[in-house]
């Protein structure tokens, strides 16, 4: 099966305008999402779309069903562009929206393509997934797509699309997509909303190498890297038992990180910014907090 593991090293490095670094361990889940039938009737540890102490549920994923929120009428290069009545609901399989999404950016990857999703698991039913990877090739191997899907601790999701157009094939070496795209995302209160994300994803194998900085104007300000630790695993019920020993309660582990670490840099003083301060700036988004509501008129003073 092409579903495995990859234990691996997530790795932080804020340059400006404070230095800090921190690092830590986790496993992701490499997910053929053509497996997931064969999956649920191995595994007794993940859970395909029902409950168990590591599951996964298709329905947590690309909600592109729904009306992205923009509280501006501009909206950016990678904006969502659904086409009424095309996009399948949230009960429809994950591969089979994922490429009606694609579709509708003029992508597709032909009969016989397969996606692999790299993500965490819910652990004891709790879902957070800073970002999780889509890798999208075509029925002869070439990759063709990459999304990736950022949420924040507001439970606010956007996906990043990279096309064929984004793929750089180096004369030597494993190809990577490539894109630097504005976020108007809200994904860090130590990060404005108006920096750019610049994407290097590398469809995964033996090797597990993805790279997302931050970018204002030309200065990076933010490295963000995964690279695998060993080689994958096979996706058993071996592999997650020992897997959920040595990294217990992985997804609570990642919340909790994100905090104490923006705990630290409070404490460093670095510049912070609200939520709400740039709403409109905050475009293309799902699930959208309650700041980014348009504010109602005043009731004129009697």
């Amino acid at each position: 099966m092409h579903s495995r593991l990859y234990e691996c090293s997530i790795m932080h490095a804020r340059l400006h305008p404070q230095a800090h670094r921190f690092a830590y361990r986790i496993f992701l889940l490499a997910l053929d999402l053509d497996e997931l039938p064969a999956l649920s009737r191995r595994l007794r540890l993940l859970g395909i779309d029902r409950g168990g102490l590591l599951s996964f549920r298709q329905r947590d994923y690309l909600p592109t069903h729904e009306t992205a929120c923009n509280p501006s009428a501009a909206t950016s290069v990678n904006a969502p562009v659904p086409a009424p009545g095309t996009t399948p609901n949230s009960e429809a399989p994950l591969k089979t929206r994922l490429l009606a999404t694609l579709a509708e950016r003029g992508i597709d990857p032909g009969p016989g393509s397969r996606v692999l999703l790299l993500t965490l698991p819910r652990v004891l039913g709790y879902q957070f997934n800073p970002v999780s990877f889509y890798f999208v090739h075509a029925a002869d191997g070439r990759p063709v797509a990459s999304v990736a899907e950022v949420t924040n601790t507001f439970r606010e999701t956007k996906p990043f699309f990279l096309g064929p157009d984004t793929l750089a094939n180096p004369p030597a070496g494993t190809p990577a997509f490539r894109l630097r795209v504005t976020k108007n995302f809200y994904v860090s209160p130590f990060s404005d909303v108006d920096v750019a994300f610049d994407f290097m994803l590398r469809p995964p194998g033996e090797h597990l190498a993805l790279q997302i900085d931050d970018y204002a104007g030309p200065r990076r300000t933010l490295i963000t890297t995964v690279n695998e630790l060993n080689p994958p695993r096979p996706l058993t019920d071996r592999a997650l038992a020992w897997f959920s020993l040595k990294y217990p309660l992985v997804t609570l582990k990642v919340i909790a990180a994100i905090h104490w670490e923006a705990f630290r840099l409070f404490l460093k003083r670095v510049p912070w910014f609200a939520k709400a301060a740039r709403a409109s700036d905050q475009r293309d988004l799902y699930h959208p907090h309650s700041s980014l509501a348009p504010r109602q008129p005043e009731p004129p003073a009697l």
